[in-house]
Protein backbone atom coordinates (compact mmCIF):
# COMPACT_ATOMS: atom_id res chain seq x y z
CA UNK A 1 0.00 0.00 0.00
CA UNK A 2 1.21 3.50 -0.83
CA UNK A 3 1.43 6.60 1.47
CA UNK A 4 -1.86 8.24 0.81
CA UNK A 5 -3.37 12.10 1.83
CA UNK A 6 -5.82 10.26 3.51
CA UNK A 7 -3.56 8.17 5.39
CA UNK A 8 -1.07 10.76 6.31
CA UNK A 9 -3.99 12.76 7.67
CA UNK A 10 -4.40 9.93 10.42
CA UNK A 11 -0.73 9.28 11.17
CA UNK A 12 -0.21 13.06 11.64
CA UNK A 13 -3.28 13.51 14.10
CA UNK A 14 -2.24 9.98 15.99
CA UNK A 15 1.47 11.41 16.48
CA UNK A 16 -0.10 14.79 17.76
CA UNK A 17 -2.50 12.83 19.99
CA UNK A 18 0.95 11.04 21.37
CA UNK A 19 2.98 14.15 22.08
CA UNK A 20 -0.40 15.95 23.59
CA UNK A 21 -0.61 12.76 26.02
CA UNK A 22 3.81 12.86 27.11
CA UNK A 23 3.78 16.51 27.13
CA UNK A 24 4.34 16.78 30.91
CA UNK A 25 6.53 13.58 31.10
CA UNK A 26 8.78 14.90 28.14
CA UNK A 27 8.97 18.12 30.20
CA UNK A 28 10.48 16.33 32.72
CA UNK A 29 12.81 14.48 30.51
CA UNK A 30 14.24 18.09 29.72
CA UNK A 31 14.23 18.86 32.87
CA UNK A 32 16.59 16.98 34.06
CA UNK A 33 19.26 18.97 32.52
CA UNK A 34 17.55 21.47 29.88
CA UNK A 35 15.04 24.06 30.13
CA UNK A 36 11.99 21.39 31.09
CA UNK A 37 10.12 22.95 28.07
CA UNK A 38 10.30 20.18 25.48
CA UNK A 39 6.88 18.57 26.04
CA UNK A 40 5.73 22.04 25.00
CA UNK A 41 7.67 23.13 22.26
CA UNK A 42 6.99 19.58 20.59
CA UNK A 43 3.08 19.35 21.01
CA UNK A 44 2.88 22.78 19.54
CA UNK A 45 5.06 22.19 16.48
CA UNK A 46 3.43 18.84 15.87
CA UNK A 47 -0.57 19.93 17.09
CA UNK A 48 0.27 23.17 14.34
CA UNK A 49 1.66 20.58 12.02
CA UNK A 50 -1.52 18.36 12.12
CA UNK A 51 -4.22 20.63 12.43
CA UNK A 52 -1.99 21.81 8.90
CA UNK A 53 -2.13 18.51 7.26
CA UNK A 54 -5.59 17.62 7.62
CA UNK A 55 -6.46 20.96 5.61
CA UNK A 56 -4.29 19.87 2.58
CA UNK A 57 -5.44 19.00 -0.95
CA UNK A 58 -2.10 16.71 -1.90
CA UNK A 59 0.89 14.80 -0.10
CA UNK A 60 2.77 17.95 -1.31
CA UNK A 61 1.19 20.31 0.39
CA UNK A 62 0.14 18.70 3.01
CA UNK A 63 4.15 18.29 3.96
CA UNK A 64 4.25 22.13 3.13
CA UNK A 65 1.62 23.27 5.42
CA UNK A 66 2.75 21.00 7.94
CA UNK A 67 6.64 22.58 8.20
CA UNK A 68 5.37 25.82 8.05
CA UNK A 69 2.98 25.51 10.60
CA UNK A 70 5.30 24.26 12.80
CA UNK A 71 7.68 27.04 12.02
CA UNK A 72 4.77 29.46 12.73
CA UNK A 73 4.25 27.46 15.91
CA UNK A 74 7.34 29.47 17.21
CA UNK A 75 8.47 27.50 20.07
CA UNK A 76 12.76 27.80 19.52
CA UNK A 77 14.74 24.83 17.65
CA UNK A 78 11.89 22.34 17.22
CA UNK A 79 9.52 24.60 15.83
CA UNK A 80 12.92 25.03 13.19
CA UNK A 81 14.20 21.48 13.17
CA UNK A 82 10.51 19.89 12.75
CA UNK A 83 9.50 23.16 9.92
CA UNK A 84 12.44 22.61 7.62
CA UNK A 85 12.13 18.99 8.04
CA UNK A 86 8.52 18.74 6.56
CA UNK A 87 9.30 21.40 4.19
CA UNK A 88 12.48 19.48 3.22
CA UNK A 89 9.78 16.63 2.57
CA UNK A 90 7.76 18.07 0.32
CA UNK A 91 10.07 19.74 -1.54
CA UNK A 92 10.67 15.95 -2.83
CA UNK A 93 7.13 15.28 -3.32
CA UNK A 94 5.61 15.36 -6.99
CA UNK A 95 3.28 18.55 -7.51
CA UNK A 96 -0.48 17.36 -7.09
CA UNK A 97 0.26 14.21 -5.56
CA UNK A 98 -2.17 11.97 -3.79
CA UNK A 99 0.22 9.28 -2.90
CA UNK A 100 3.30 8.24 -3.27
CA UNK A 101 5.26 4.53 -2.83
CA UNK A 102 8.21 3.39 -0.70
CA UNK A 103 10.89 4.62 -2.66
CA UNK A 104 9.44 8.19 -3.15
CA UNK A 105 8.56 8.07 0.82
CA UNK A 106 12.14 7.06 1.93
CA UNK A 107 13.52 9.90 -0.61
CA UNK A 108 11.39 12.14 0.74
CA UNK A 109 12.44 11.78 4.14
CA UNK A 110 15.89 11.79 3.14
CA UNK A 111 15.64 15.14 1.41
CA UNK A 112 13.54 16.09 4.32
CA UNK A 113 16.76 15.57 5.99
CA UNK A 114 19.46 16.65 4.35
CA UNK A 115 16.81 20.52 4.67
CA UNK A 116 16.94 20.37 8.04
CA UNK A 117 20.79 19.45 8.26
CA UNK A 118 21.42 22.70 6.37
CA UNK A 119 19.87 24.57 9.25
CA UNK A 120 20.13 23.03 12.56
CA UNK A 121 23.96 21.28 13.90
CA UNK A 122 23.98 17.79 14.91
CA UNK A 123 24.70 14.14 14.40
CA UNK A 124 24.35 10.96 15.92
CA UNK A 125 26.26 10.68 19.22
CA UNK A 126 25.38 14.37 19.80
CA UNK A 127 22.18 13.51 22.29
CA UNK A 128 19.88 14.89 20.37
CA UNK A 129 17.01 14.42 17.80
CA UNK A 130 19.30 13.34 15.38
CA UNK A 131 20.75 10.15 17.54
CA UNK A 132 16.44 9.15 16.81
CA UNK A 133 16.02 10.69 12.95
CA UNK A 134 18.70 10.14 10.96
CA UNK A 135 18.48 6.09 11.98
CA UNK A 136 14.78 6.21 11.45
CA UNK A 137 15.43 8.52 7.94
CA UNK A 138 18.45 5.69 6.93
CA UNK A 139 16.16 2.54 8.32
CA UNK A 140 13.53 3.62 5.51
CA UNK A 141 15.90 3.14 2.32
CA UNK A 142 15.42 0.56 0.28
CA UNK A 143 12.63 -1.29 2.15
CA UNK A 144 10.08 -2.83 0.23
CA UNK A 145 6.74 -1.12 1.04
CA UNK A 146 5.61 1.66 2.70
CA UNK A 147 4.67 -0.36 5.89
CA UNK A 148 7.78 -1.46 6.03
CA UNK A 149 9.55 1.66 5.88
CA UNK A 150 7.53 2.82 8.55
CA UNK A 151 8.17 0.08 11.28
CA UNK A 152 11.81 -0.29 10.17
CA UNK A 153 11.75 3.64 10.71
CA UNK A 154 10.18 3.45 13.80
CA UNK A 155 12.55 0.32 15.40
CA UNK A 156 15.43 2.49 14.37
CA UNK A 157 14.15 5.56 16.17
CA UNK A 158 13.09 4.07 19.38
CA UNK A 159 17.02 2.20 19.37
CA UNK A 160 18.41 5.53 18.76
CA UNK A 161 16.20 7.32 21.48
CA UNK A 162 16.80 4.85 24.08
CA UNK A 163 20.67 5.21 23.26
CA UNK A 164 20.93 8.43 24.71
CA UNK A 165 20.45 7.67 28.02
CA UNK A 166 24.71 6.68 28.06
CA UNK A 167 25.34 9.82 25.86
CA UNK A 168 26.82 13.30 27.04
CA UNK A 169 25.20 16.27 25.34
CA UNK A 170 26.84 18.37 23.03
CA UNK A 171 23.77 21.21 22.27
CA UNK A 172 21.96 23.59 24.01
CA UNK A 173 21.42 23.58 27.90
CA UNK A 174 22.22 20.07 28.61
CA UNK A 175 25.70 20.90 27.43
CA UNK A 176 26.57 23.39 29.78
CA UNK A 177 25.81 20.12 32.29
CA UNK A 178 27.51 17.62 30.19
CA UNK A 179 28.31 15.42 33.05
CA UNK A 180 25.19 15.22 34.49
CA UNK A 181 23.63 14.18 31.35
CA UNK A 182 24.65 11.03 30.97
CA UNK A 183 22.28 8.89 32.39
CA UNK A 184 19.10 10.49 31.31
CA UNK A 185 17.16 9.96 28.11
CA UNK A 186 17.01 13.18 25.11
CA UNK A 187 13.64 14.77 25.21
CA UNK A 188 13.96 15.55 21.57
CA UNK A 189 14.84 12.22 20.78
CA UNK A 190 12.29 10.36 22.64
CA UNK A 191 9.47 12.66 21.43
CA UNK A 192 10.65 12.00 17.44
CA UNK A 193 10.50 8.17 18.36
CA UNK A 194 7.34 8.36 19.59
CA UNK A 195 6.26 10.23 16.60
CA UNK A 196 7.79 7.76 14.04
CA UNK A 197 6.36 4.60 16.09
CA UNK A 198 2.69 6.43 16.07
CA UNK A 199 3.37 6.89 12.30
CA UNK A 200 4.16 3.45 11.92
CA UNK A 201 0.93 1.73 13.62
CA UNK A 202 -1.97 4.31 12.68
CA UNK A 203 -0.49 3.47 8.90
CA UNK A 204 -1.52 -0.13 9.58
CA UNK A 205 -4.43 0.77 11.36
CA UNK A 206 -3.59 -0.53 14.78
Amino acid sequence: MDLTLEKLKVMFAAAASRIAGERDYLCRLDAACGDGDHGVAINGAISAASAAVQDAADLKEAFLDAGMAAMSNSNGSTSSIYGSFFMGVSDSVAAGAQSINAGEMAAAFKAGLKSMRDVVKGDVGDKTCFDSLIPAVEAMQNCGDVAQALSAAAEAAERGASGTVNLRAKFGRARNSAEASVGTLDPGAVSNAMIFAEFAKSFKGK
